[in-house]
């Protein structure tokens, strides 16, 4: 094994290292993320590192290395600080040189000053971005995430990795974390004390007993940490409510022009919870001398920029990346053709059929035996926006299950299954309260200078579960009648308009959305299926809770990689198929031109492809296309059955 304690408690050390080297030549900060990446690169060595979404902060060693799996919710304006800078004794009159980078304060030595007018000082400039874990992730994916790494760096981490509290740390601590320690987070200068108490030994320097000197390294002085005690709780300001985990302030270094707002990312860098950032901020708020023409920022901005680091802690980017998916069943990144990926694509898609029928059968069970909606249900956690065509996204399919019983919590239980299968999402129980309550759309808010969040921002192929049976009569207010409107757009175009108060900005999302209803929903949809069940049981709580129990573990992992791995295939037709399917059409409207329509061509094309994939089968055979006819023509004869016993409700 490498010096595991060198590059994950010490990264600083070894960027420290690679500096002196090389300094003054600026390929240093090159080398510096092609070193870590080498280390990440070996084997199982991305676990070997502590992770912020299953570990809490204050059991994290600070400047260790630290991943995060997050959102980006927001982004702040770039700021500068000092990438190199110069200080000097003044008895000596030695200069020596330093790096700014992956620090929130520079340092220098107890008998050292820096020189702000050196001309070896390097500015440069960082982006920083409010990252908050992915909303509505589900339980099953922190829980996989956590085993993984624990059986691997337990015994790395169990004395190096973590300050002197983590003595006590176990995986059963972990599971309740986050709740437990709520007073912690509610009150940072417990926190603050704590991390006092542990830094600050007789000489009152973390590292060597000797108080350094310290200076932001940030140029812009004007952010001040408003005392918690003096102000009401932070907003952390999370898409969904009732949302666990930290947010983080991430400060990239390299092309952060290639991350946007709602991308899902795993980072990895370097922990900063120094409390003289929380200390610096509030002795220059508290400050009299301080010339208010000098600070442009808001003290309400200032306070959301620059939280108590305790609360929000830093990660300075070291390696960063766009995830494909959140799945910790699957490979990290499966456009990779390295032998590992593709042996476990290949094995997988060798017990596909199996899995896909037990899929269908544990589905039916769940619809009520109902085995067609089954089969849309699997058509529809499948799809994915693959493509936008002008404004149209292809490859939506959103589908409304009709005929849902009202007043039995079937939806509840039904969500709770998805649940269990999907790796992100969120039960919307649309009431009037609720629509007219509720913050769907995300706005802008220029007192801050922040993007406060709404229930509508979230990751790429987050499962929306809308349930359209608890709706009664009553009145939609201009709130309640704009959020009906966002989800209407959502649906129909996968873009969410976010409200910056003087304008509207679209933001592309790809989301899928299920609908239950009574009747037909009042929402678009792609696809609508009536419900038939086959049993009704008595105890709908009991019922589905047995389907869960009865599935074995394993079992229930390959529904999770089929579901998550089958989003990720590329498809195409063959022009041979895409004559015939042409043909097949031509014929279909002589035969009935009032009822077959270009709308219904490309909605059989739609469950062809999601039906294909289903199957493993990256491109259409006449086969397929036949069954998805098949399955089409049943859906509708369904609906036409409906319509006649209830009129024109359809």
């Amino acid at each position: 094994m490498p010096c595991v304690g060198d590059w994950l408690n010490s990264p600083l050390s070894i960027v420290q290292g690679i500096f002196a080297q090389n300094v003054p030549n600026s390929d240093w900060e090159k080398k510096v993320t092609e070193y870590f990446k080498e280390k990440l690169k070996e084997n199982n060595a991305t676990n070997w590192v502590p992770s912020l979404n299953d570990v809490p902060v204050h059991y994290l060693k600070p400047n260790s290395l630290v991943k995060f799996r997050c959102m980006v919710q927001d982004m702040f304006d770039p700021e500068f600080y000092m990438g190199v800078y110069e200080t000097v004794d003044p008895n000596t009159n030695a200069r020596v040189l330093h790096f700014g980078k992956y620090r929130d304060v520079a340092e220098c030595g107890p008998q050292q000053e820096i020189d702000l007018n050196s001309s070896q000082t390097v500015t440069s400039e960082r982006q920083t971005f409010y990252c908050v874990p992915v909303p509505g992730e589900s339980a099953w994916v922190k829980e996989i995430s956590f085993l993984t790494e624990l059986v691997l760096c337990y015994t790395i981490y169990a004395s190096q990795a973590r300050v002197s509290p983590s003595t006590s740390y176990t995986p059963s601590r972990h599971k309740r974390s986050y709740e437990e320690d709520e007073d912690m987070d509610l009150h940072p200068s417990k926190q603050k004390e704590q991390h006092m108490g542990n830094s600050c030994c007789s000489g009152g320097d973390i590292h060597g007993c000797v108080e350094p000197k310290r200076l932001e390294t940030e140029a812009s002085a004007g952010h001040h940490v408003i005392s918690p005690n003096c102000s009401p709780p932070l907003d952390l300001n999370f898409p969904l409510p009732g949302e666990k985990g930290p947010a983080c302030l991430v400060k990239v270094y390299e092309s952060w022009e290639s991350f946007k707002v709602n991308d899902v990312l795993e980072v990895f860098g370097v922990l900063s919870v120094d409390p003289v950032l929380s200390i610096v901020n509030s002795e220059e708020r508290d400050s009299s001398t301080l010339d208010p023409m000098e600070c442009m920022d808001t003290a309400e901005e200032q306070r959301v920029h620059s939280p108590p680091a305790s609360l929000v802690p830093r990660i300075h980017v070291i390696l960063a990346q766009k995830l494909q998916h959140i799945n910790p069943l699957l490979p990290a990144c499966l456009n990779e053709e390295e032998s590992k990926t593709c042996e476990f694509v290949s094995n997988f898609m060798s017990e596909l059929s199996p899995v896909r029928a037990e899929l269908l059968g544990f589905l039916t069970h769940a619809l009520l035996g109902d085995s067609l909606a089954a089969e849309y249900l699997i058509l529809h956690l499948i799809s994915t926006v693959y493509a936008r065509r002008d404004v149209l996204p292809l490859g939506k399919f959103t589908v409304n299950l009709s005929g849902c019983p009202r007043n039995s919590a079937f939806t509840e239980h039904l969500y709770r299954l998805i649940q269990q299968l999907v790796p992100a999402s969120y039960h919307l129980r649309m009431s009037i309260e609720s629509m007219n309550h509720s913050r769907f759309i995300p706005h802008k808010d220029y007192t801050a200078n922040r993007l406060v969040s709404g229930l509508l921002q979230l990751a790429s192929n987050t499962s929306l579960v809308i349930d359209e049976t608890q709706l009664e009569q009553g009145q939609l207010d201009t709130a309640g009648v704009h959020n009906v409107t966002a989800l209407g757009n959502l649906i129909t175009w996968q873009k969410v308009d976010y409200d910056f108060n003087y304008h509207r900005m679209e933001f592309p999302c790809n989301i899928n959305v299920l609908i239950t209803s009574e009747g037909r929903s009042l929402l678009p949809s792609d696809c609508q299926v009536h419900l038939q069940p086959q049993i009704i049981p008595p105890n709908m709580e009991e019922y589905m809770s047995s389907l869960l129990t009865a599935v074995l573990p394993s079992v229930l992992n390959k529904f999770r990689i089929y579901l998550s791995l089958l989003r990720l295939l590329d498809y195409s037709i063959s022009d041979e198929v895409t004559k015939a399917v042409e043909e097949d059409f031509v014929e279909m409207r002589k035969k009935d031109p009032e009822s077959v329509t270009a709308d219904d061509l490309h909605k059989m094309l739609l469950v062809a492809r999601f039906l294909s994939l289903s199957a493993g089968q990256t491109t259409l055979s006449r086969e397929r296309w036949l069954r998805a006819k098949q399955l089409e023509a049943l859906r509708k004869a369904r609906l036409q059955q409906q319509q006649c016993v209830n009129g024109n409700e359809l």
